[in-house]
């Protein structure tokens, strides 16, 4: 099968642990040892986030102060290079050489009036404390919004319109090689009047951007991996009720978080409506997810529309 896999932060930065290179390193290695059997029997692209890492970057970036700061399409570059460096060194460690591993940095073109530059969503970076994260809205004019208990900056995340470098995606799979790409949803670029490519202050969903490409590839499956077992209605409340397999229509009619649940449900019924599968579900169960004993399912062939744990 032709398969897309997203990796979601829990892959790379577990909640809690700093964000050391080692660290980076040891999760993207428990990741891959996770997903080398997939590697070796199908076609594959493996996709990840990057919203802790590019958030850090911009940390970085903003303690020398004697050159501007990078902009934030030059720190999504950065992290699809960090991030995609690891992945593919450790997926071919794990395969012991059997097969070629190709990590590529990746554009997505966008649109520069989609609404969202006004309404930033997308969380990057750090948790920080009430107060903290008070201090550095004021020091660095960020927008900062609540994540749990806690609260991080969000920017922009528009929605992407299309991969460009979805061709030579389809030129690799078709010679064998297994591809890592769309880091933290591809760079943003929009397109000038002579079809040029301009980077965008954004960071791009990495679940939408996976979805767009599992369609522009055809892929017989989107797997995104996070840390949760199921995708849930009323997640963190009495009525919780865990989901197994859903219809695109179904699934669409319940209310999700944004920034978290929500833009995955929303990547999952975008491929279902075009015929396509998707399972969400936890990397560390990957075997009873693909056997269908955790996780949900969403493909467009479900009679009762939604079926309950």
């Amino acid at each position: 099968m032709r398969l897309v896999v997203a990796l979601g932060g829990n892959a790379l930065a577990k909640r809690g642990e700093p964000m050391t290179a080692d660290r980076l390193r040891a999760n993207v290695k428990e990741s891959c040892q996770a997903l080398a059997k997939l590697a070796r029997e199908h076609e594959m692209v493996i996709t990840h986030g990057n919203g802790p890492q590019v958030g850090l970057l911009a940390l970085q970036n903003l303690a020398y102060q004697d050159v501007a700061a990078y902009p934030l399409d030059i720190l999504g570059a950065e992290t699809q290079g960090m991030i995609g460096y690891v992945i593919q060194q450790e997926l071919s460690n794990a395969l012991a050489g059997e097969r070629e591993v190709a990590a590529i940095v990746t554009t997505t073109v966008v649109d520069e009036n989609d609404p969202a530059f006004h309404r930033p969503t997308k969380l990057i970076g750090p948790t920080y404390s009430a107060q903290d994260a008070a201090e550095a809205a004021s020091e660095y004019r960020w927008t900062i919004a609540k994540d749990g208990n806690a609260f991080r900056r969000v920017v922009p995340s528009p929605e992407p319109i299309s991969i460009v470098q979805t061709p030579l995606v389809h030129t690799l799979l078709d010679n064998g090689t297994l591809v890592v790409c769309v880091g933290g949803g591809g760079v943003p670029v929009k397109l000038d009047g002579k079809g040029r490519q301009i980077g965008m202050q954004a960071v791009v969903d990495k679940d939408a951007a996976s979805a767009t490409l599992a369609a522009e590839l055809e892929a017989d499956t989107l797997i995104m991996l996070t840390d949760g077992d199921f995708v849930s209605e009323n997640w963190g409340t009495p009525e919780q009720r865990d989901i197994l397999t859903a219809s695109p229509e179904a699934i669409s009619e319940l209310a999700f978080a944004e920034g978290s649940m929500k833009p995955k449900v929303d990547a999952a019924i975008r491929v279902a409506k075009a015929g396509g599968r998707v399972l969400i579900g936890p990397l560390d169960r990957l075997d009873d997810l693909l056997a269908r004993k955790v996780g949900t399912e969403i493909r467009p062939d479900v009679p009762e529309g939604i079926v309950f744990v």
